[in-house]
């Protein structure tokens, strides 16, 4: 049996040889195993062999024009896929990517023009890992079946196929094909653990290295939280400077208050001075930080081939599903979908339930409210310490709730868009998106906001605060660290060890056994919450800071150590940034300006400050509106003087753009001729 290294030579004639590529350039290749389809326990012969068959064949025949592999045998559950070079490379072209020409400038591939370009006839130097095995899924995603037929081997209630419906979408849904991920490479991956976790290092990742092998969604979220942890170390400065320095800054210097009933406080308030420099520079620091993240992210994005990304319009999702018809757009017979279905959807049923989950939240802030009164008069009676310490427990249940109320809206959210039904990829993730950003919103930040804003309690907001930041970094790190590491080492190790040492057992099969990666989605709301807490709430608990930068550190080792160990592989698509993710950001870092106006306002030391020098109630808060209006102002200055890419790489662009063009153009003449 040939291995999956090897050569596929001539037609394959016996069982687990790779199959042979008609095109001449691609014949003495050597075939990389790429992506693992994983069937049915008893997914019948025929049925494989068919599926393998589709694989294979052209795509002007109704195939993905890829290289399959039976696995251990015929009878076995899995397929393996690989790409030959001029799939890859006519596949490179549809997505848009740049790749270095005869010159050394990136430009945008043709395939035409292939042999300008630099290490052409190396596909695992012309294109990364990632993008190798994310052309793979991209053409298996796009198979569709050509006219209706039935699926041999396959029961004829679940095995039927409607013209142009979505091949691998109906497998899975028969059961016949129960997952599809890329493979790893150990050596590859080895060589990305030493240098990105394993060593003795705090700062600084292989940023190119996780990119290539990885992909571009998993290499800009590593970027992004790269480039915002070292952007905590200014205000985590300035938080210490204020608290242990600057008189009455923090809880190093409060003020002794006595209550009624006898009970002593310490009033760890920012002095006036404090409180304004914290103001006003977590509002200038949340634009800088992201207008100069996007510099960065341009940069990024040309230097890793992404900067003139395509998307194929032609085709739906693949989850998309709907009556068989002629797309008037394409002229194509595809599924449809009126749209006026999907609107009502959207409005009858979609929008009712995330109302009703917003509600949950208000339910539980008043829970919230009605324990910490509950709290605040245990305490009054006896003045404990025990009492004392009970008044965090209402703080620490909400924390709890709203955790777990957040877990299952992200089911329900993910649920709904699915069946909402959207055409484009670009749409779907839109409103999913949306979905969770406006309830992460509501979710996290309203207690605070009703605390600052309507109570007007800032030493309950500055607890409520703290409570925060120390029970959700102690629960992230067991959960993301300990957790892991636990499972991994005292539970995984032996049968990995045992997987190492026996030469018989299917490599695959360690691959198959992991669980599969769950997405970037939770860590960029984890990061968004982090930046909530810091732009809006941070000049009235100045250590805000220095607790996410503490977190973050750990967090950078441990979302690289579950990546790499604990589930499979994930798909990562050609990403030319962060996406929506960074419009959440700017709109935090707006809505700061007015959070941190408005705090200072309340703020009881800038009030005593402000009656004291003569200003009466009425014209402290014209000041503040005033305050607000200039800031926004100088907020939006920043952002246009500052450009969102380097001149270096706006000129880069641009000559992408001419290149292409000119390209187009040279395509059309010879059309014509």
């Amino acid at each position: 049996m040939t291995s999956l290294g090897d050569k596929g030579e001539g037609h394959r004639e016996t069982t687990g040889s790779w199959t042979q590529v008609s095109c001449p350039c691609c014949v003495s290749e050597q075939v990389e195993p790429l992506v693992l389809i994983q069937l049915s326990d008893n997914i019948q012969p025929v049925t494989k062999r068919w599926l393998i068959s589709l694989i294979e064949v052209s795509e002007r025949d109704g195939g993905a024009a890829l290289l399959a592999h039976p696995g251990e045998d015929e009878c076995g559950d899995v397929i393996v896929v690989s790409a030959p070079r001029c799939t890859l490379l006519r596949a490179t072209e549809d997505l848009g990517l740049c790749k270095k020409y005869h010159n050394g400038d990136m430009v945008a591939f043709s395939y035409n023009d292939r042999d300008n370009f630099r290490n052409v006839d190396d596909m695992q130097e012309f294109l990364t890992l990632a993008e190798r095995q994310c052309i793979v899924k991209y053409e298996l995603d796009f198979l569709r079946a050509q006219k209706g037929q039935k699926i041999p081997g396959v029961p004829e209630s679940q095995g039927v196929l409607k013209a142009r419906e979505n091949i691998c979408q109906k497998l899975e849904k028969a059961g016949v094909i129960k997952d599809i991920f890329p493979l790893h490479d150990k050596q590859r991956l080895t060589d990305l653990c030493r240098n990105w976790y394993s060593g003795k290092q705090i700062w600084g990742q292989p940023l190119d290295s996780i990119q290539a092998y990885f992909g571009g969604t998993v290499g800009f979220y590593f970027s992004f939280l790269d480039f915002y942890t070292w952007a905590l170390v200014p205000p985590a400065i300035l938080g210490l400077v204020l608290t242990f320095l600057l008189p009455g800054g923090g809880s190093g210097a409060g003020v002794v208050k006595e209550q009624a009933g006898g009970v002593v406080e310490v009033d760890d308030s920012p002095s006036v001075s404090g409180h304004m420099v914290q103001a006003v520079f977590s509002m200038l620091w949340s634009t800088l930080v992201m207008e100069f993240w996007k510099r960065r992210s341009s940069s990024l994005s040309h230097s890793w081939g992404l900067l003139h990304l395509a998307e194929r319009f032609a085709e739906p999702r693949p989850g998309f599903h709907g009556t068989l018809g002629i797309n008037p757009v394409t002229g194509r017979l595809e599924p449809l979908f009126p749209e006026w279905q999907r609107q009502l959807r959207v409005g009858l049923v979609s929008v009712p339930l995330v109302g009703f989950f917003l509600g949950m939240v208000v339910l539980g802030m008043t829970g919230f409210y009605h324990g910490e009164a509950l709290a605040q008069g245990f305490h009054q009676d006896s003045g404990s310490l025990f009492s004392g310490s009970l008044l965090y427990l209402p703080s620490v249940a909400h924390i709890v709730y709203t955790n777990m109320l957040g877990n299952v809206y992200r089911t329900v959210a993910m649920q709904l868009t699915e069946w909402e039904n959207h055409r484009e990829e670009s749409s779907f993730q839109n409103h999913h998106t949306t979905k969770v950003l406006l309830f992460t919103f509501f979710n996290y930040f309203a207690v605070l906001f009703h605390i600052a804003f309507y109570k007007q309690d800032l030493p309950l907001l500055r607890k409520r605060l703290a409570s925060l930041l120390i029970v959700t970094q102690l629960v992230n790190q067991c959960t993301e660290v300990v957790v892991p590491f636990i499972v991994d080492r005292f539970f995984s190790a032996p049968q990995k060890k045992q997987q190492e040492d026996d030469p018989n057992v299917d490599k695959l099969r360690a691959q198959r056994s992991l669980p599969p990666f769950p997405g970037l989605f939770a860590e960029y709301i984890e990061l968004l919450v982090q930046f909530g807490y810091l732009s809006l709430f941070s000049c009235v608990y100045p250590l805000t800071a220095v607790l996410l930068l503490l977190n973050n550190v750990t967090e950078i080792r441990a979302d690289a150590y579950k990546i790499c160990k604990l589930f499979r592989k994930p798909f990562s698509a050609p990403v030319s940034n962060i996406g929506v993710w960074q419009t959440a950001f700017e709109v935090l870092g707006f809505v700061s300006v007015m959070s941190n106006c408005w705090l200072l306002l309340l703020s009881p030391r800038v009030r005593e400050f402000c009656l004291e020098g003569g200003i009466s109630g009425r014209n402290i808060i014209l000041f503040a509106i005033l305050v607000e209006h200039v800031l926004i102002l100088v907020k939006m200055i920043l952002a246009f003087m500052i450009p969102d890419e380097p001149d270096w790489v706006r000129i880069k662009r641009e000559q992408i753009e001419f290149h292409s063009m000119q390209a187009l153009g040279q395509q059309v003449r010879g059309l014509s001729l």
